[in-house]
């Protein structure tokens, strides 16, 4: 996929909501595909993340790099096909840290966050109201393993 939609949301929300955090933690989004490199995200994204009070202009697409999986010792997905394609690319080490986000985050078991690109402003409200939820989810869960 190519980061402005889903990822630049979750991004979003999760740096928002890092100073509810008592753990500190690093946060950044990319796509398993190349094409939007550079790019900002969506302008419908862009809206709906302005709109909760969250201001993701400044993010810029870019594609999963091999040195990712040593950076993070956490690799969130959007979807099964992007958990796949990460699995595939990550070093055996690294890839029992890749998870579904809204599973790993507690919104809803093996869940996946839709992509909303070809979807309407309801589709995009939706993501941002799920993205929201897996930051909470997130503070959450790491407070919990600090």
């Amino acid at each position: 996929m190519g980061n402005i939609c889903r990822s630049p949301l979750l991004e979003g929300w999760a740096a928002h909501r890092r100073a509810d955090s008592a753990v500190p933690y690093q946060v950044d989004s990319a796509g398993t595909g190349g094409w939007h490199a550079g790019l900002p995200p969506d302008p419908r994204a862009i809206e709906v993340a302005r709109q909760a009070g969250i201001d993701i202009s400044g993010q810029r697409a870019r594609q999963v790099q091999f040195a990712d999986f040593q950076r993070f010792d956490l690799v969130l997905c959007a979807d099964r096909a992007n958990l796949a394609e990460l699995r595939m690319l990550a070093p055996g080490a690294a890839r029992g840290r890749i998870a579904l986000v809204l599973d790993w985050c507690g919104v809803k078991r093996n869940g996946e966050l839709p992509d909303p690109y070809h979807g309407g402003p309801r589709d995009f409200e939706r993501v941002c109201s799920l993205a929201r939820e897996a930051a909470d989810g997130l503070l959450r869960r790491l407070a919990t393993q600090a």
